[in-house]
């Protein structure tokens, strides 16, 4: 008799994010090694084309606004079809029973609540610890992640496991003739560096954006807007396509990773992959991820990233060893051994 496991697939077919990365590609990865596992996947959206018809693997869709939704409607309809683990992310139902699964990306929310909003902050500072106690295990991304959470939310001592994320799908690098070519058509000059991300207080954007202005360089935005300020004074494009997002760190100098925290940080992995050499900050995870593959910061003082930007970027031979670092540490993180230890995961929440 297979183990039935229902999962929260709401983003999967959301716009691209850290946690639809996350999502995307673990369901991905589960789909070819579940052959002694039923995987039903809910969802509010109809069904992409990239989740195959199979026995073992069935997408629902059920109707509903989000917090209904996910708090009555997909627990009960799981629990009614047989599921014996639910896997969510952050807030796990009290109706998902005893064997719920449960992702939590950060606890980010704990270490700097003025980096949200009040009612976010109030809502995850509670669910998230009581999602810990109903949680039969708790998934975090990074080996950081999880000693952040075991220290912030005591209910989690003993049931947090680590399951790295990895490079998505989306990110496939292309000749760089063709590199510049998109990058041109977007209105970006050939000199420039890069930050990407939804623009958030956590994120620190501004930090990139004005050491970049004292280094006497171009600097492209790009992701969705959030709150807390939009970005005044660089190359803003918003939110663009895959293709054009690859092409964008094909092409630039620098990719700076600014942000105050990270439970993991996928676009230093997007950077390495398409060898762009990488500058971060020591936020959470970011040098964990990093794995002495780029140049970290200690210092969120936009002098001192000045000065690291005009020193890399006058250091030829510096910037070429570190896409090569680049390129091999994104060959540490693979979404087909987050999967396997994931299925490990779901039968040890079934006990």
């Amino acid at each position: 008799m297979p183990l039935t496991v229902a999962l929260d697939a709401r983003l999967f077919t959301r716009s691209m994010t850290g946690d639809t990365s996350y999502w995307r590609g673990l369901i991905r990865a589960l789909i070819p090694i579940s052959a002694d596992v039923r995987l039903l996947l809910y969802s509010n959206s109809p069904k992409p084309a990239e989740i195959p018809e199979s026995s073992n693997v069935v997408w629902i869709q059920l109707e509903g606004a989000d917090r209904w939704w996910s708090l009555v409607r997909f627990p009960l309809a799981a629990r009614k079809a047989g599921a014996r683990v639910i896997h969510t992310q952050y807030n796990l139902s009290p109706l998902a029973g005893r064997n719920g699964v449960t992702t939590f990306h950060d606890v980010s929310f704990f270490i700097g609540p003025e980096w949200f909003r009040p009612k976010d902050r109030f809502l995850l500072r509670w669910q998230v610890p009581a999602s810990a106690r109903r949680a039969a295990k708790i998934i975090a991304v990074s080996q950081t992640c999880k000693e952040e959470i075991e220290r912030f939310v005591p209910a989690a001592v003993g049931k947090v496991e680590v399951t790295y994320n990895a490079l998505g799908e989306n990110i496939t690098p292309m000749a760089i003739t063709e590199a510049k070519e998109i990058v041109q058509e977007l209105g970006v000059p050939d000199d420039y560096l890069l930050t990407v991300g939804t623009q958030w207080p956590r994120k620190n954007m501004g930090l990139a954006i004005e050491s970049a202005r004292l280094a006497g360089r171009n600097i492209v935005v790009t992701g969705k807007t959030g709150w807390g300020g939009q970005p005044v004074g660089p190359i803003y494009p918003g939110y663009v396509t895959d293709r054009q997002l690859t092409a964008l760190y094909q092409c630039a100098g620098l990719y700076l990773a600014p942000s105050f925290h990270e439970g993991f940080g996928i676009p230093l992995l997007e950077a390495f992959a398409c060898s762009c050499p990488v500058l971060c900050s020591a936020g959470g995870a970011l040098p964990e991820v990093a794995g002495g593959a780029a140049e970290v910061m200690s210092s969120f003082e936009p002098s001192a990233w000045t000065e690291r930007i005009k020193s890399l970027l006058a250091d030829s031979s510096k910037l070429q060893h570190m896409r090569q670092l680049g390129v091999e540490r994104v060959k540490c993180f693979d979404w087909a051994t987050t999967a396997r230890q994931t299925l490990d995961i779901y039968r040890e929440a079934a006990k």
